[in-house]
C-alpha cells in the first residue's frame, strides 16, 4: 500500500504529554498538524494513515511564547494541534511512530 506523501505534510507529529495520555483512555489522540490544515484534511489523513474511523476533529492554535536567549528576545512559532476523537473500539498507538 503506497501512501500519499501529502498526508504526512498534514500530520506533523503526535503529541505525547500527560494530558494526551489521559485523553487516549477516552478514544482521543492528539497531533501537531500543519498550520494550514483543515479539519476535513486532518480527518482524511488520520483515516488513511492509521486505518481507523474518525468521529470528530477539534483544532486549536497555541500561540508561540516570547522567550529570552542570551539576553536577546525571541519568539517561538505558533503550533496548531488537532484532537482527534475515534469511533468506539478504534485505537491508535502513537508511541510506535508513523
Amino acid at each position: 500500500m503506497s501512501t500519499n506523501p501529502k498526508l504526512y505534510d498534514v500530520i506533523v507529529s503526535p503529541v505525547i504529554t500527560e494530558k494526551s495520555t489521559l485523553a487516549s483512555e477516552n478514544g482521543q489522540v492528539m497531533f501537531n498538524v500543519a498550520p494550514t490544515a483543515t479539519k476535513t484534511e486532518i480527518k482524511k489523513a488520520v483515516e488513511a494513515l492509521f486505518s481507523v474511523e474518525v468521529k470528530a476533529v477539534n483544532t486549536l492554535v497555541r500561540k508561540g511564547k516570547v522567550k529570552r536567549f542570551r539576553g536577546v528576545l525571541g519568539r517561538q512559532s505558533d503550533v496548531k494541534k488537532a484532537i482527534v476523537t475515534l469511533e468506539d473500539g478504534q485505537t491508535i498507538d502513537v508511541t510506535t511512530g508513523l
